[in-house]
């Protein structure tokens, strides 16, 4: 399976979650490393743009191209806490993603978009074991089109 992921050019080659250890997400605490990817590159720009701030979008982006095993937990909706759509993400989704990343049962967890509920979100894992079959198979330049977040 091909994944996607937008972010900072001098992080782009790397999958050790270290990002979103430092700074949380949605599916994380921090201090729970992970690596946040995209179904397709479409849902990447998207995630990335309601998730941070046309001020703070660096000059040097990339795309980065994961390949991941087919294997993974769903997480399906009926699954999550009920106010998981919230902004900003409540403590109940960052719970519930750190247990799961914790417990390392799975490289890989599949989570509804918080903006599109119909597209998917992949959490990579690399404190399991199988998080060595990530493979990253391009990195691009990405210019970020700012038109996305004039209101």
């Amino acid at each position: 399976m091909i994944v996607y992921r937008i972010g900072r050019t001098k992080w782009a080659k790397l999958l050790d979650g270290e990002g979103a250890r430092l700074y949380g997400g949605r599916w994380n605490h921090i201090g729970v490393p992970c690596v946040y990817t995209s179904e397709s590159r479409a849902l990447a720009v998207l995630e990335y743009s309601v998730n941070t701030n046309v001020e703070d979008i660096p000059r040097l982006l990339s795309i980065t191209t994961i390949e991941i095993p087919d294997e993974f937990h769903d997480n399906h909706i009926d699954s999550l806490p009920g106010n998981w759509r919230d902004a900003p993400a409540p403590a109940s989704t960052k719970e519930h993603g750190s247990a799961l990343l914790k417990a390392k049962e799975h490289a890989i967890y599949r989570f509804p978009s918080a903006v599109i509920q119909e597209e998917f979100n992949y959490i990579l894992n690399p404190l399991h074991p199988n998080s060595g079959l990530f493979k990253i198979l391009e990195v691009k330049d990405f210019v970020y089109d700012v038109r996305l977040k004039v209101v």
